[in-house]
């Protein structure tokens, strides 16, 4: 029996102005979240949550993916990429972590956007309505801190205190006038330091 999906939510924001600057191009973020029942709910301490994993991670992983790539117009637009789950208050954080850090739930979208960055996350306990941050990161590059970027969104009625909240974010490029340099920049500097110090 797969997960018990109350319903699936789309969001999108567009990025035009930042800083009362126009970017060089608009940045668009999407997000799409499966609203599940939570398999373990009203069941006490769970020991072994595996097998809900193994049987329904994957499924849930390949639809929410083809869904966040159709609304990103093809998998080809994705540049940064992250996931989250937020589980209802009488629920465990583990129960939100055992959906969405599995292979069995990530690989769907890694391969769909031929990915070689881990999947950046959040994962935590909340009630209907609560802020959900997606963060991200390049999907081949992790050192690019141009493409740290956050989704924020919220589901007035999820997660119910029985419910897990599940979501897949992406982004068509980093944040608008990024400026700070990524993180190589900073080990060659450091490096020049060092070198400079042992010259001394």
């Amino acid at each position: 029996m797969a997960f018990n999906i109350r319903k699936i939510c789309t969001y999108i924001e567009e990025t035009r102005i930042e800083g009362g600057k126009v970017g060089d191009k608009p940045v668009t973020m999407a997000a799409v979240a499966a609203v599940i029942e939570n398999p373990w709910h009203g069941k006490g301490f769970v020991e072994n949550l595996r097998p809900e994993i193994t049987e329904h991670c994957s499924d849930l992983g390949a639809l929410i993916v083809d869904k966040l790539v159709g609304v990103m117009g093809g998998a080809e637009n994705i540049e940064a990429y992250g996931k989250a789950a937020v589980v209802g208050m009488e629920g465990e954080i583990e129960h939100a972590s055992a959906v969405i850090h599995t292979l069995r739930f990530g690989n769907h979208y890694r391969e769909a956007v031929e990915a070689k960055s881990y999947l950046s996350f959040t994962n935590k306990r909340g009630a209907g309505g609560t802020s959900i941050q997606v963060p991200m990161m390049h999907k081949d590059d992790e050192g690019l801190r141009s493409h740290y970027i956050t989704l924020e969104m919220k589901i007035e009625d999820a997660p119910a205190a029985n419910e897990i909240v599940v979501v897949l974010g992406a982004s068509d490029g980093g944040r608008v006038h990024p400026r700070i340099g990524n993180r190589y920049i900073d080990l060659e500097e450091i490096a020049k330091e060092k070198a400079a110090q042992q010259q001394q």
